[in-house]
């Protein structure tokens, strides 16, 4: 059977909260994601949304202007990728709780990751981010509202004292925050069903969920990025929404951003692996049980945390997922067709079929970073040809610098190369300038005048 049958949604995740491409960048990504087998985004803007108010300040330097994010959406239009916007609601608020302004709304004073349930503000504050968001993208079909990993719940002061009261639990604290946002969200905005990250609701008993009205309301999506993703649990767990009263489920599978904070390069195997299975638990379960598949690319883990795989990097690995969706699995005929999508003659090697043939957008930044993850760090170490080298990782660097910029901001740019280029070439430097104050020729002695302190 293939997907077209098991997804009927096939998302590709932007998650701009670090590395935002520019939009020049998105309008030749977007038609190769189509032809990929994609047929909507999953646009997780953070701070590059271009807030207005007293929000304006959640602004990154960078931020999209309003024309901009028009722009976005009509080039994603021209492709046919239906958009669905993500604004964080609860956990992961650290762009916004980072603020002076709303540190006061911190579920723990000391962590802007959550948002305090209690406060009135809290609620007023995501309800306007959620109406700014949907200003500029009226008439979607779904908003998703975040909703994962909200750390510390029940921690803060307000909450420790909820909890004293004999019915209630952490549980119920998630699911009536969870209940505020989305009935917003359907009171103001009929036609757009909230979707929801189900790591909070995994372990909430069945009789509470259906208690709660929340299955009502929202969809979840279902994530799991390990290449061995059990799939009988994720059946058993399907089955356990359904009965609660969820009307639609989605999962969530990932092309990057999932296998390390710090990661450079995909590893395509593994996310091929993910996909298969994903496979297998949507054949496995009732037709249609599953609406559609967001296939996640992190960008951070969160938005204090370094970058991973950027998108161009990213781009062969979604090729292959894409394909594996469309097509059943990965086999050897999927194979080639990624790797003619792609313009090269291996996807293991990434070798162009012939130069300068890999074709799609970033491919120079891909082959570019590949080089400097694989050897940089190796060829420093070995330091082999003293001067030579320098010039050589100096060269590629500036390269890579020129190609990076055609789809990044200046920041994120010089972020990427901190982290993973200048340790490695300001250990070369100094290396070289400590040979070559080695190998240089001692000064003569410089003998003082004793007897009336005046030069000769």
């Amino acid at each position: 059977m293939s997907c077209s049958t098991l997804f009927k949604m096939r998302l590709v995740h932007l998650d701009l909260k670090g590395a935002p491409p520019k939009v020049s960048y998105l309008s030749e990504v977007f038609p190769l994601f189509h032809a990929l087998g994609a047929n909507g985004l999953l646009i997780e803007y953070e701070d590059m949304f271009p807030y207005e108010g007293h929000l304006r300040l959640l602004r990154a330097k960078h931020a999209y202007s309003p024309s901009e994010v028009t722009e976005i959406l009509r080039l994603a239009r021209l492709s046919e990728l239906e958009v669905v916007p993500l604004v964080q609601t609860f956990g992961h608020m650290e762009f916004v709780l980072k603020h002076a302004a709303f540190a006061h709304l911190r579920e723990v004073a000391l962590f802007p990751n959550t948002l305090n349930p209690h406060e009135a503000e809290s609620l007023a504050l995501v309800k306007d981010m959620i109406d700014q968001i949907l200003e500029l993208h009226r008439g979607v079909r779904w908003l998703h509202i975040g909703c994962d990993e909200v750390y510390y719940l029940g921690e803060g002061e307000t909450s420790k004292q909820w909890l004293q009261q004999e019915q209630n639990s952490h549980a119920k604290l998630c699911l009536s925050h969870m209940q505020a946002v989305a009935s917003h969200v359907l009171a103001q905005y009929p036609g757009t069903t909230p979707l929801v990250w189900d790591d909070m609701l995994r372990d909430i008993p069945q009789e509470q969920l259906k208690a709660s009205g929340v299955p009502q309301l929202v969809e979840p999506v279902l994530w799991d990025y390990g290449a061995d993703l059990d799939v009988h649990s994720k059946i058993f767990l399907m089955g356990k929404y359904q009965e609660c009263g969820f009307q639609r489920l989605w999962a969530a599978s990932a092309f990057k951003g999932a296998t390390g904070a710090s990661q450079a390069l995909p590893p395509v195997e593994h996310h091929i692996r993910n996909h298969e299975q994903w496979l297998q638990v949507a054949g496995s379960g009732p037709v249609d049980s599953l609406q559609g598949i967001i296939l996640t690319g992190w960008q951070r883990y969160d938005h204090f945390s370094v970058l991973c795989e950027l998108l161009p990097v990213g781009i062969p690995s979604l090729a292959a997922c894409l394909q594996s969706l469309v097509h059943g699995g990965f086999g050897e005929d999927v194979k080639l067709r990624v790797e003619h999508f792609l313009g090269v003659s291996s996807l293991e090697t990434m070798d162009p079929v012939s130069e300068g043939a890999a074709s799609f957008p970033g491919s120079d930044i891909y082959a570019l970073v590949t080089q400097i993850s694989l050897h940089l760090r190796s060829s420093v170490d070995m330091l082999l040809e003293r001067n030579s080298l320098l010039s050589r990782w100096s060269n590629l660097v500036q390269q890579l610098e020129a190609a990076l910029s055609l789809t990044f901001y200046p920041d994120t740019i010089e972020e990427w190369l901190e982290e993973n280029v200048l340790p490695s070439l300001q250990r070369l430097q100094g290396l070289l300038q400590d040979l070559d104050e080695a190998a240089a020729p001692l000064p003569p002695p410089t003998s003082p005048d004793w007897d009336t302190g005046q030069n000769p």
